[in-house]
Order: C-alpha cells, then structure tokens, then sequence
C-alpha cells in the first residue's frame, strides 16, 4: 500500500504555470507612494536617495509563488496513507469476510472495506462473490455489486467462532471452476484449527490475487472460565500475545446487569492468559449472572453463568462422631475433603440430631450428606421432608446403622434388605466386586469407568421393576451402588456403600471428588433449579436468551434449536446453539462462546502456498493534507495583504505605536486562523507513564529521596543528623555514609553527643535546614551540581549552616607538580558561584582546635593538607589572636585530608580504608578532628568568648 498519493493527480499540470506566475510578479511592481500637498513637501519627498523599485522584491515574489503551488497542492488533494487495492480483472471479485465475535469491535470498518472494494468492482463491472463464516447457510455465487451492496448491507457479526472451511468450499462450489480474479479475505485475526485446510482449499481456485485484510485482532481477549472457589472467583481469561502490559477489570453483573463485585486481570508483557480474582461473600457469588471486561464490547468478553456455576451450602451431619485423634475413620473426613473446593460447608455444633437438623433447616442449604445415619428422631421426618418437598437434595451413604435400620424408611430411595453384604469373607462365596461402566444417564455419564475401585461390603436393596432406572452406579454382578428418588421438586440418593475406606476403596479414589461434585451440582442454589435435561425421556432445553456479537442478551432466539444438556458434559457453541441461556426462567443452561482453557492465537497466513497480499482495514489510517494547504495558503494571503498595505502606506497616517498594534493584531489573527492541532481525524493518545513495577533502576543514578513527611521532620528536629552530599557515585557515597557513621559512633562513646544514623542528601530538593553541618566529598567524575542547586548551597550557609568540602586529594597531589588536582577544579567551579569569604588555614588558636580536643592539625585518611576556614578579619584588625566576636562559625570549611576515609567503619566497628601512612594515631587524630568540627558546629566559638573570664577564674578560686 503506497503511503502517499493524489485524489486529483491531473490538477499538478497546473504546476507547470508556476515560471510565468513568477515572471508575471517580477514584471509588476509596487503601486506608487502617494503623497499630498504642499509641494514643498513633494520635492522633500523626490529629494530623498531612496527609490521605489521598478520590480517585486524577490522575496514577495517568492511568497506569492508559494501560495499558488499551496492552492494548487490543495486542489489536487494529497493524501498519506491511501486506500490501494487494485482489482485483478479476467474473474469476479470473491470476498470472504469473518463477521465472528472477535470483529464486533472493529465492524463499521469491515463493512466500509468490503463496500470500498465492491465499489471497484462495479466501475469495473466485474461480479462479487460475498460470503461470510460465521453463517448458517452460504449464498457465495458471484452476483451484481448492487446486490452484494445490499447483502453487506444486512450483515451483522455473530457470537460464534468462524467456520472458515465451511465458507472455502461453499466458494468453491458456488465458482464451480470459474476462476476468480481478486480473492479478498477479511480476517478477524485470530486462528482456528481449519485454517490450513481452508487455505488449501482456496489455493484450489487459483486467483489471479490473493488479498488478506486484517482487522484489530490484537485487541481481542476472551474470558474462557469461572470458577467458584471456597473463598472468592477466579475467572480465566486470554488474549493475543503482545509485548505489552495490560489491565482490564471484570465484572460481575447480576440478572438486572448491576456491577456486584470487580475484579483485574493483569497480562503480563509477552502473556497470552491471565487470571482475575473476585472476592466476595458465596450468598453475593450466588448472585452473579454474568461477567463482563470492562471496555470490551464483544461475546468473547460476556461469560454467562447459570445455577451449575452457583457454589451451594452443604449441611453435614453423621451418625457416628468418630475419633478426633483418629481423623481418617471419621465418617466425614473423606466427605468434606471432597465437596470443601466445591461448596460452603456445614456442621452441627452438637451431637444431637433433632437439635442438628433443627439448626441445618434454618440455614436453607443446598444438601445434607448423612454418613451412617440409621433412624433419625421422630419430630425430624416431618421438617426434613417438607425441606426436600421444596427441592432440596439428600444424600445418603450406608453403614452399620443404616443397614439395621427397619426397611420402611421413608428416607431412602430403594426398599432395603436387613443387614449388610459382604463380599470376599471367609463364609462368602463372593469375591470383591469392582465398579461397572457408568449408565449413559444421570449424573455419571460420561465419566470413565473405574478400574481401581473395589466394593467388599455393601447394603443391597430390594428387586423392583424400576431398580435399573433408579440406579446411577452399579457394582460388576449387577447389584446396586447409587440410587435415587425424586421427591416432588426434590431427590433422595443413597451411596450403597459407607463413607469411610472400611466398606471400599471408593472414598480414597479421585472418581469419590467426582461423583459427589455432579451430585452437588443438581442440587438447589438460591433460587432456579438445574434443568434435567438429558436424563432418561427429559425434552431438550428451548433457547432463552442469546447473545449478541456485542455481549448483550437478547429474547430474539433466531434460528437457534434446542439444546440437548448431557449430565457432567459442558455445552459447547454452535451455529444451531450459539452462545446464550437455554431453558426458561425458572432453571436454564449457560453456554458459552469459547470452552475452558482456550488460548487465542494469531491467524497465520503462511500455510498457504501461493503469494498473499497483506492490506489493512479501510478508515482511520487515511488523511488529507488538504486542510493544512488551504490553511497555508489562507496564512500566506494575509501575510502578502499586510505587506502589501505596509509598502502602499496603508498604515502611513497612523501614529508609530498604532501602526505596531495594527501589525500585530493582523499577525494574531493570521495565527489563529492557522491549524494548531494535530490533523488527524482522532487526536492520538500520549503514551501513558510506565507503571513503577515496569521501571528498571540504574544502579549507578543518583539516590532518590522522598520530601521527609511530619514525622521525618519531627524525628530529625528532635535529634542531631550528620549528612553527606549525595554525588550520585556509589563508592563516594558509601564511604560517606560509612564515615559518618563511624564518626558517629565515635562520638557517642566519646561525648554527650549521641547523633543519629547519617543522612544523604540531595541538595537539588531536599530541606538543607535540619542539619548544622553537611559534608561535600567533591569528585570530579560526578555530575556538576546545576546552578540552581548552588543557590540552595549558598543559601544555606548565608542562613547559619556550614559546609566542610573535602577534595580528597591531599594524597594524589603529591606528584601533581604543585597544579590542581580534578577535584580542586571541580571545588573551583563550584565555588565560582559562591559568594564565599576570605580563607586561612585553621590557625593554632582558633576555637576548632580546642573545642573539645587540643589539636594542632586536622588529619583524615591523609596528612598534610590545612583545613581552610574563614578568615578571622577582626582579630587581624586588633593583633590578637582571639578568633571572630560573637558567635559566628565559619560558614564553609575546606580540606583534601579525606576524613570520611580514616572515620569510615564497617557493621563490625572496623576500618574500611587504612590511613596513609598506615597510623593508628592518625586514625584517632582524625576522629577527634571530626569531634572538634562538630562541637564547633554545635557550640559556636563560646571558648574565645574573654568577658567571661574573669568570672571563671573567680569561681576555680583562681
């Protein structure tokens, strides 16, 4: 597809005029200056040297050639990104377009490509040929573009999944040999299993071209599964692989469409599936009818959700209590260990069974499980069946108490024989008897027959003619496992065997989880009971409502049929049952578009064996640069219209300061009237930030600081910080830290002084405030500070604060000839911008060398370098060596001596770096240069202060 093109080519032959419009222009020269009387004026005016020239500057002339080609660019229509699909003449024109749920979404463009293309097709009058694989029936013989017009015009995309093949050959036998010239498939882009076949199956037709146009499939997802855990949903969902993040939110909707709960599905980048949580209580869950992705407007996003889905309340209750201690005999261990996934669990509290049941019958629920109950207490048969009148569903297992109950049981399903049977006794014949092939009815059809279980005890029941139908499960001889009774809107089933391992091998068998599961479901939940359909002479389920390609119900059933349900086996979509409720509204059957665990996958087009070209969807892509030439143009005109006037003197009376407003309301006009938008026909989306957990960290940028919150503030107010200047270099910063902390510790055994963990800081935004002293090791490999960080700097010290820079170069510039080290020179040009005072090495008197330790130098890891402070002007002035009146403390201090390298300590209280040369004195000399600093921080120069001497001396009787 070319990505620039002309609507009006032939309107560029005009450009050819654009040599004589320019010859014409220079030929034509300004208008005159007019001027009026007197004369004496007139001849002031022809004395003057400047002339009116005899042709247009060239530089009007240039701008009045630009605004013709920008009209006849205009007239000619450029557009970037055109439709281009030439039709291939010598056969009709076959399209073959998916109107699946995947392009609901992008449908208005589909229609308007195909429309397009048939619009070819009758300029060229050739047939069309239109199919579509979402269809029942398949009308593919090449008719007039008038009736294919209408026939598009008709079509609207379905909740199915296209049958691709199905439409192929229909073509093919439409075509019956003809060979088509243009073969255009409109794909939703994603895969189906036929996808080779029908791409073989359409080489057969040898087109003269083969076009695939491709919709918005990367923006397909699917839900493909709900599952109603003990705790909340998990919901399934898949999508097109893409290398992006995605979020989308999921509702459950209940029958009236409200939102009940909301859940996310995250794909992660590369993911083509993704799970979503819904937490909520089982009675909201029980509520849910359908889920929706939010944003998402198409059947594969809508899960419909029917009583099967709804988690039930099971009450249980036994006859035995068991063993505590004993938990594998207890007679409802293996009971709640199978249903716990699938249903809210209940226990009686007591071990009496009126009282029990009492309790149950309150709670409404779904089923009661009866391990080995035998006979239950008179008062409870009344209740108990009145519950099961309403449909409720009791689920029985046999035992030693069940089979010595009187066969006249009301709640039993079959008449039972006294006592029980055992199979592979001394004084039996019979051998244990395996489980016989599931009946093709009831709720275990289709359920593999198993070939590990087997049954040594079991209760038998009495011969009737309708045993068999009332019999679910069978041993191998024949005699019965399960049986069941309807009774009324309720059922009775009873487990011929116990509930614990003592009778069979059943309960410890993963068919055990099954069986009860299928049984759970038929039960009640919350209001319509479960349609039995498929069971033996039940009517197949009518269509109730079906959805749309847009995910909405609809009561218009169409041509769909009834749905025959079988037992245990999920419904699958089809074009005789597409996706929707089947049943009626008392109980209904959901079926959805896509089965469990389906992963969508992109259409892949390079089976085929002959040569496809590959087109985009018609419509959003294409836009004219027409707008934006007649907007030049129209800015061109007013621009020669002002200077026009400007050289005519148009604006000659006007004082000097009304012909400036003039000029410039004429350019604002001209501005505005200029396109200052984006010409496109939507306006694009700036990317949005990446998400945090996206961000990589660059192990070697700057530490990032947070604004210290009240609590920060408050914390370091109350307590003394020693901080360092972040350099963004990771070995200068740990040294930093690690020797103000030594440093630190020092001082805490030290002095009274017990400072808190140091602090780095940023001095482009953190508050500077908190600290009396901020140490600088300057690095010339680390980032030059930024102007506006040196004002803060220089704040900072006018407003009390003091800075000690260390260059740490003390050592290198032994051998650098007496020149400046790097970090002297970046020390410099930081300094450049600081309005700093005079300097002197620390003199011998001054209060930083007798603020707590008497010192004659300042050593760190290094010795030799002065400590610069600020010069003591006043003592100079008075030729005493008293340091400066007051209590100023010099705002900045200088050294190369590297002392967070000597105060530098481990998690252990050892030295990180050695000294040079390697002195222990040294070492403490430096520790107790860094206590003198932080005194004098602290303190002030209080020790030079003489008008109390006197006073102290009188108070030491001195």
């Amino acid at each position: 597809m070319s990505g620039f093109a002309f609507a009006s080519p032939a309107i560029l032959f005009a450009l050819i005029a654009l040599p004589a419009i320019w010859w014409l222009l220079r030929l034509t020269p300004p208008r005159p200056r007019s001027e009026v009387f007197p004369p004496l004026r007139i001849l002031a005016t022809v004395l003057k040297r400047e002339e009116t020239p005899a042709q247009s500057p060239w530089w009007l002339t240039l701008l009045r050639i630009l605004l013709a080609a920008a009209v006849i660019l205009a007239i000619a229509d450029p557009v970037i990104n055109p439709r281009n699909n030439p039709l291939a003449s010598g056969g009709p024109l076959v399209m073959i377009v998916d109107n699946s749920w995947a392009s609901a979404e992008d449908w208005e463009r589909r229609v308007q490509t195909a429309d397009l293309m048939i619009g070819d097709a009758a300029d060229a009058e050739i047939p069309v040929s239109l199919t579509f694989t979402a269809e029942a029936t398949h009308d593919a013989v090449p008719t007039s573009a008038i009736i294919a017009r209408e026939r598009l015009a008709a079509a609207r995309p379905k909740p199915l999944v296209p049958d691709r093949l199905r439409a192929a050959r229909a073509v093919a036998e439409a075509l019956n040999g003809t060979q088509p010239g243009t073969l255009a498939y409109l794909s939703d882009g994603i895969a189906t299993p036929t996808d080779g076949d029908m791409l073989t199956a359409l080489a057969s037709l040898s087109p003269r071209d083969m076009q695939l146009i491709e919709g918005d499939g990367q923006k397909s997802l699917a839900l493909t599964g709900a599952t109603n855990n003990a705790a909340a949903m998990s919901v399934a969902a898949t999508r097109l692989k893409t290398e992006t993040a995605q979020n989308f939110s999921v509702n459950a909707l209940d029958q009236q469409g409200r939102s009940l709960a909301t859940g996310t599905l995250d794909f992660a980048a590369g993911a083509n599936t993704a799970t979503a949580t819904i937490n909520a209580p089982f009675e909201l869950r029980n509520d849910f009818a359908r889920l929706s992705v939010e944003g998402i407007a198409t059947a594969g996003a809508t899960h419909l959700l029917d009583d099967g889905f709804k988690r039930r309340r099971i009450a249980l209750l036994s006859g035995d209590s068991g063993n505590d201690f004993q938990p594998l005999l207890l007679p409802l261990y293996y009971i709640s260990r199978a249903l716990e996934p699938y249903a809210d669990l209940i226990q009686p509290r007591g071990g009496d069974l009126a009282a029990s049941l009492r309790e149950i019958l309150t709670s409404n629920p779904s089923a009661i499980v009866m391990a080995d109950v035998g006979r239950l207490p008179e008062e409870s048969y009344a209740p108990l069946q009145q519950w099961l009148n309403r449909g409720g569903t009791l689920i029985r297992f046999a035992g030693p108490r069940l089979a010595a109950a009187p066969a006249d049981d009301p709640l039993v399903p079959v008449r039972l024989r006294q006592g029980e049977r055992a199979l592979g006794g001394a004084l039996s014949w019979a051998e244990p008897q395996p489980l016989a092939a599931f009946p093709n009815f009831g709720p275990f059809a289709g359920m593999a027959s198993p070939t590990d279980v087997t049954v040594r005890r079991q209760v038998l029941a009495e011969p009737t003619p309708d045993l068999n139908e009332r019999t679910w499960a069978s041993l191998a001889d024949g005699t019965p496992l399960v049986t069941t009774r309807d009774v009324e809107a309720g059922r009775i089933v009873l487990f011929h065997v116990s509930a614990d391992a003592t009778w069979s091998n059943l309960p410890i068998s993963g068919n055990f989880v099954e069986m009860l599961r299928r049984l759970v479901q038929l039960s009640r939940a919350g209001g319509a009971a479960e349609p039995q359909a498929g069971a033996a002479g039940a009517p197949a389920l009518p269509p109730y409502r079906l959805l749309t390609a847009d995910g909405i119900l609809s009561t218009e059933v169409g041509s769909a049929r009834p749905l025959a349900v079988k037992v245990g086996v999920t419904p699958v979509a089809s074009l005789d049952n597409p996706p929707g409720l089947y049943g009626s509204e008392e109980g209904f059957t959901a079926v959805n578009l896509l089965p469990a665990n389906t992963t969508l996958a992109p259409f892949d087009p390079s089976a085929a064996t002959f040569p496809i070209v590959r087109q985009g969807l018609a419509g959003g892509e294409a836009w004219s640069l027409r707008p934006a030439l007649f907007a030049a143009a129209f800015f061109m005109l007013l621009l020669d219209t002002l200077i026009v006037l400007f050289m005519n003197g148009g604006f000659a009376r006007l004082p000097r300061a009304s012909r400036s407003a003039a000029m410039l309301a004429v350019m604002v006009g001209a501005f505005a009237f200029a396109p200052t938008g984006d010409l496109h026909a939507q306006t694009p989306q700036q990317p949005a930030p990446p998400a945090a957990s996206q961000q990589t960290p660059d192990p070697n940028a700057p530490i990032e600081h947070a604004k210290p919150g009240d609590e920060a503030i408050l914390e370091r107010l109350d307590t003394t910080h020693l901080a360092y200047v972040i350099t963004g270099e990771g070995d200068v910063d740990r040294i930093s830290e690690q020797g103000l902390d030594g440093l630190g510790q020092f001082m805490t055994y030290r002095t009274t002084l017990e400072p808190g963990a140091p602090v780095g800081v940023d001095i482009t935004k953190d508050e500077l405030s908190f600290y009396p002293i901020i140490y600088w090791p300057v690095s010339a490999t680390a980032p030059m500070p930024s102007a506006a960080a040196i004002s803060r700097i220089d704040a900072y010290m006018r407003s009390g604060g003091t800075v000690l820079f260390d260059t740490r170069d003390q050592f290198s510039s032994l051998d650098n000839s007496g020149g400046t080290s790097p970090n002297g020179e970046r020390l410099q040009q930081i300094l450049a911008n600081i309005d700093i005072p005079p300097l002197e090495p620390t003199p011998n008197d001054h209060v930083l060398a007798r603020s707590f330790y008497l010192l004659n130098n300042f050593p760190g890891r290094y010795n030799g370098s002065p400590l610069w402070v600020e010069a003591r002007q006043d003592a100079r002035n008075q030729g005493t060596g008293l340091s400066s009146s007051g209590d100023g403390v010099t705002p900045i201090l200088i050294t190369g001596n590297d002392f967070a390298g000597a105060w530098a300590v481990d998690t252990q209280g050892n030295s990180v770096l050695p000294t040079v040369p390697p002195d222990d004195m040294q070492r403490e000399h430096a520790f107790r240069s860094g206590v003198n600093i932080m005194m004098y921080m602290l303190t002030g120069n209080y020790k030079a202060d003489q008008v109390h001497v006197p006073a102290l001396l009188e108070r030491l009787g001195q």
